[in-house]
């Protein structure tokens, strides 16, 4: 058996109890925001649907809104099953996520850019950020993922 592949991976495992409270937290706030983010992106309510309808238009905007749903998703998975790039994923979703805003929303205040309407969002944006960099999360993984 074939081990560290995409092969030993249990795509039903979605997560880890013994993980620190700070990946368990992490791992469940990867999924809402994959959850919220889908409504958004399909809505076009939020900084996502501007994305898709306004800033880079059309397909494309599609496109960076899906992959940033999705990146959210897969990283909680990976991370659920013991796996660093689903650590670094994570991260570069999470940070990712502020020069995306950013940039889809160019034209508005600074304020409407940094948190992209929603004060919760952001609160949320950072809480996730600071978890996957808390050092018992960086510990762990550094220890315990493949």
């Amino acid at each position: 058996m074939a081990t560290g592949g995409a092969s030993d991976i249990d795509w039903r495992r979605w997560f880890d109890r013994m993980q620190p409270q700070t990946l368990q937290i992490a791992t469940m706030l990867l999924y809402f925001t994959a959850f919220f983010g889908l409504i958004s992106l399909a809505d076009g309510r939020d900084w996502l649907g501007w994305l898709r309808s306004v800033r880079p238009g059309g397909v494309l905007g599609w496109l960076l809104g899906a992959a940033f749903v999705a990146g959210h998703a897969l990283a909680g998975i990976l991370m659920a099953n013991d796996r660093r790039l689903g650590w670094q994923l994570a991260v570069t979703v999470a940070v990712g996520a502020f020069p995306l805003r950013w940039w889809a929303l160019s034209g508005l205040g600074a304020y409407d850019r940094l948190t992209g309407g929603s004060l919760l969002g952001i609160v949320f944006d950072v809480a996730l950020c600071s978890l996957l960099l808390h050092p018992r999360s960086r510990e762990h993984q550094r220890t315990w993922f493949r």
